[in-house]
């Protein structure tokens, strides 16, 4: 029997990814036409004997949330369930709060994965790979090629090349240590709570219990990266597995576009079905596009590549829409121009105007290169970035909105170029 444990956080988190979180939790976002936790529980429902689905973090319980793990379950046919912590407790303190919950049922094994990446999910691979190493009790961590510099802004692994354990593990080092990084997707035996366990009674130690739940909680957070995997390293217990399919980070909207790209063309192999076809009589299809069947588009919109079009849009004669996401009841007009943007629910952007970003895509001549981690600001400018349209916001005919934030629910009256519009 098996379980999946995904780490969704919380509303205190996911700030690089407004202002699309404050309309829906960040796990519940859509990338290529689903929400984004729900390809985590497509690879874990094809994996053979898996039992239970539990999804830990500590936003508040809501009608949404309720309706997506509902569907959920009627669509993978395994149970989904969601623990609340109390608060944000670290990867590791989640997971030692609920060990009751994930143990329930005696499961031999488990996966972690955290809820902000975009990956192929090599589960099966993880699984064979473990028990090839001939260790009841080894756990694996996925990991991937990351290029030098980009490294060390991610956990680093130095591994053993011939049997591939985690020598070495430092989260986010200040200096090169390794190329190879964690990929937050880990195959785990009940075993994982001993030394979990062993840094919960060392916080109890250092800390003289406060009394009321101040002090409790600074003993029940637990980081998994560096409170576990730095102490576990070298002890012949923790491996890496790396793999050769794709994998990113989604901490903002710009790496939500490209996550949205990776997933498109995924679904090449997995999902043809979703993936709309260049049919005479609709309109023109270059690339990956995904239409929402609602979704209503004049026949001489041209879409594409790596266009997600959701549910109840509309979209005029003469539009262009180029790697973009268009949420929920968007309409573009006559003649729009939409590129590297993601145009926010029931916006809507007037005849003839053009919404465009810059990509953050990583450098196409590095095949290690993963997509930097956007800051807003560098010496006082907003970065050039993708555009970004809050829920209901009015874009005027004949304007040119660039490299731009705009807040929810505003109606713009004239151009605007590399600013928040609050």
């Amino acid at each position: 029997m098996l379980k999946a444990v995904i780490l969704i956080g919380g509303s205190q988190k996911g700030t690089r990814f407004r202002p699309l979180s404050f309309e829906v939790p960040k796990p519940l976002f859509p990338v290529a036409g689903v929400p984004m936790i729900q390809h985590h529980i497509e690879a874990c429902s094809k994996v053979p004997n898996m039992k239970e689905i539990l999804l830990i973090g500590f936003y508040q319980p809501s009608d949404e949330l309720s309706r997506f793990l509902t569907l959920a379950q009627q669509e993978f046919k395994v149970c989904i369930r969601y623990l609340q912590e109390y608060v944000a407790l670290g990867t590791g303190g989640g997971l030692y709060h609920f060990r009751d919950q994930i143990l329930s049922g005696n499961p031999e094994k488990f996966f972690v994965m955290n809820t902000d990446v975009c990956s192929e999910f090599p589960l099966m691979q993880m699984m064979e790979f473990q028990q090839a190493r001939g260790q009841i009790n080894a756990f694996v961590m996925l990991g991937t090629t990351a290029n030098r510099r980009q490294s060390m802004n991610y956990g680093c692994i130095v591994e053993n090349q011939q049997t591939h354990e985690v020598l070495h593990y430092v989260e986010k080092p200040s200096t090169f240590v390794s190329d190879i990084i964690n990929c937050g997707i880990y195959l785990f035996t009940p075993d994982i709570f001993q030394y979990i366990g062993e840094v919960f009674r060392r916080n109890q130690q250092d800390l003289s219990i406060e009394e009321g739940t101040n002090g409790w909680q600074r003993v029940e957070i637990i980081r998994l990266e560096q409170d576990i995997f730095t102490t576990m390293a070298g002890r012949g217990s923790l491996y890496i597995y790396k793999t050769e399919g794709f994998w990113s980070q989604i901490k903002s909207a710009g790496s939500a576009i490209y996550a949205n790209r990776l997933y498109l063309n995924r679904y090449q192999t997995t999902h043809p079905d979703r993936l709309a076809e260049d049919r005479q009589c609709g309109p023109r299809i270059i690339g990956n596009v995904y239409i929402h069947p609602t979704a209503t588009i004049d026949p001489t919109a041209v879409l594409g590549p790596n266009v997600t079009i959701s549910m109840g849009v509309t979209i005029g004669a003469g539009v262009r829409v180029r790697e973009s996401i268009i949420l929920h009841g968007a309409s573009l007009q006559d003649h729009s121009c939409v590129l590297n943007c993601i145009v926010g629910w029931d916006s809507t952007i007037g005849k003839w105007s053009r919404v465009e970003g810059t990509p953050s895509d990583p450098n196409p001549n590095d095949p290690h290169a993963k997509i930097d981690s956007e800051t807003l600001f560098s010496d006082g400018k907003l970065n050039p970035s993708i555009t970004i349209l809050g829920c209901n916001v009015s874009i005027p005919s004949e304007v040119i909105i660039l490299n731009s934030i705009v807040l929810p629910h505003k109606e713009l009256n004239r151009s605007f170029k590399n600013q928040i519009i609050l």
